[in-house]
Parts: C-alpha cells; structure tokens; sequence
C-alpha cells in the first residue's frame, strides 16, 4: 500500500480547510484495496461546529460499514482525544498520520490498543501546521481546548 498516496488525498482537505479560514487538518477513510469511502476536513470554524474534526467529517461521509478492522484512517495530524475514541469505538485498524511534531495526540494509546498506527513525519504536514499554529495561536488553541 502507497501510504504516501493516501495521505495526499488528506493533504488536499486540510489544504482546503486552511483555504476556507479553517484548521488545517484533512482526513480520508479507505478501504483495505485503497479506495477513497469518504473524505473531510476540519470545518469547526467554517460551520461553528466543534465536532466537525477531519476525522469526523470524513468517517460521516463514508457512511455505513460492516467493518471498521479491515479500514484505513489516513489524517494529517495526530488524531486527539476525541478522534482517536471514534478510531478505537468502531475497531477501525490502521491509522496513518502525516505527522506529530505539532501535536502529539492519542497515537500511543491506539498503538497500546491494538491499532497499527504509521507515523509518516511528512514534511508537507508539518510545515502547513507549523505555520499555521504560528499564524493563528488564538484558533489553534481553541480547537485542542487549551484556554
């Protein structure tokens, strides 16, 4: 599996979100064969909805599955909290992020829970949040609930 490829899919939401005013975080949800079953971005800020993560959003839009063991959840950031709870409720078995400089998130406790989770320190990942962390403090902080 290219994961490389998959993650470009997530690039293009966070890009997306970043280009709406939004947190740049983009999530996708593959099959085991690779196939897109639904994508998102962050949209929090663009719908003032908190629970509108990357991972949210596209785990909504991959509707309904038998399964979540045999899925791939690709997301440009760490997942937190409360993302890395949706990855371990449905059994969803593999994680691929694009990084976890900026935000180190619930990977570990996915790792200690059976979740084959690749970090792919993509240097396109950490530089757009990065940059946007340093651009936008006062949003960045309110989308990790830090006061």
């Amino acid at each position: 599996m290219d994961y490389k490829s998959l993650l470009s899919v997530a690039l293009e939401e966070a890009k997306q979100g970043l280009a709406e005013g939004g947190v740049p975080v983009g999530a996708a949800l593959f099959d085991a064969q690779g196939k897109v079953l639904g994508r998102g971005h962050n949209r929090r800020v663009q719908e003032g909805d908190p629970s509108i993560h990357g991972e949210t959003d596209a785990f909504r839009k991959a509707g309904r599955q038998r399964t979540y063991r045999d899925k791939i959840l690709v997301t440009t950031l760490d997942p937190c909290w409360y993302c890395s709870g949706l990855i371990r409720q449905f059994n969803i078995g593999t994680v691929i992020v694009g990084e976890s400089v900026n935000f180190k998130g619930g990977s570990d406790w996915l790792r200690e829970n059976g979740v084959n989770v690749i970090d792919l320190a993509d240097a396109e990942c950490i530089t757009m949040m990065r940059d946007f962390i340093a651009t936008h403090p006062e949003l960045w902080n309110e989308d990790i609930g830090v006061d």
